[in-house]
């Protein structure tokens, strides 16, 4: 059984070891995030602070886009582009990762707490009933504060996530 997780596409170009799931691992990605691929490749500003990194990262991100781009996943995701939250037909890379692409809307109900992207991220989460999987230690403690009902992880605990992880039922067990 494939494990679900919401991410931005930018943070599977960035953690290598999310590209070797120890087991299936199928990511939803908002379609804004594929677009921000773009600005990081042909931007000046740097993703990562070391510049070694920083090449790197940009090198897989120009790989990442690239794999979008290829002709069948191009025409799945534009499929997906039709109808918000609508999800494209499963993108196959390898035998152990498929990404799926949603048109998300952003969502104003958020806004307050969030920008659009991390809108886009939790709402995405909240509807397919799935984890969002995360860098960001503030995007995760603002989540907690203002009581969203989704369930985060943290990117240090893939390993955990993918292998173990907390059912859904179990997780809203401890909301209560």
């Amino acid at each position: 059984m494939r494990r679900r997780f919401v991410i931005e596409a930018v943070m599977v170009a960035t953690y290598g070891h999310l590209m070797v799931p120890s087991r299936p691992v199928e990511y939803v990605i908002p379609y804004s995030t594929i677009t921000e691929l773009y600005d990081m490749k042909e931007g000046v500003e740097p993703v990562m602070d070391d510049p070694g990194d920083d090449a790197h990262v940009k090198t897989k991100i120009a790989e990442l886009i690239e794999f979008f781009e290829e002709p069948l996943n191009r025409k799945k995701i534009e499929r997906a582009l039709q109808m918000p939250w609508r999800e494209s037909p499963p993108l196959l890379l390898g035998e152990h990762i498929s990404f799926t692409i949603v048109h998300a809307v952003d969502n104003a109900h958020y806004g307050e707490f969030f920008d659009p992207i991390e809108t886009e991220l939790i709402v995405t989460a909240s509807k397919l009933q799935i984890p969002l999987l995360s860098d960001q230690i503030e995007l995760q403690d603002r989540i907690i504060e203002a009581e969203v009902p989704v369930q985060v992880y943290d990117i240090e605990d893939f390993e955990f996530a993918v292998e173990e992880g907390i059912t859904l039922a179990d997780w809203e067990a401890t909301r209560e």
